[in-house]
């Protein structure tokens, strides 16, 4: 990896095109990568958030984004969107590790979770690195 791109990801240098897709108002649901691996956020991950159909079990697209430097992505879901049932967060990590010039043994992570009452606020988390990954909920 080069030093200019390490920089990078530890928020020395900002990118050129700072993507925050999903910016918008505050959502009940939100998520934070970490790149464990390094010690810096999980910037530039392309990630989507799906709800099932309770009656057909497909999944059902809600948005798509890319997480900020932080590692963050914001406005996710809004509240009316919110309700209860069974959810899908994909993380592309295998893109992400390409970016970097790096390989790894999960070419994306699916974290699924039950919402049983929205009107809590729900964090969900992802530890990474190149050949593990965690999650949990978080507050």
């Amino acid at each position: 990896m080069s030093a200019y791109r390490l920089q990078q990801l530890k928020g020395h240098i900002l990118p050129e095109n700072k993507n925050t897709a999903m910016a918008g108002s505050p959502s009940p649901l939100t998520t934070h990568v970490l790149n464990t691996g390094m010690g810096v956020p999980g910037s530039n991950m392309a990630l989507s958030l799906y709800q099932q159909d309770p009656s057909t079990s497909a999944w059902k697209l809600i948005t798509t984004g890319t997480t900020n430097d932080d590692g963050r992505c914001p406005g996710l879901i809004t509240k009316q969107q919110f309700t209860s049932g069974v959810y899908k967060m994909h993380f592309e990590t295998a893109k992400y590790w390409e970016s970097m010039g790096e390989t790894c043994f999960y070419p994306y992570v699916e974290i699924v979770f039950t919402i049983n009452d929205p009107g809590q606020k729900y964090h969900v988390p992802l530890l990474l690195s190149r050949f593990s990954y965690s999650t949990y909920r978080g507050s």
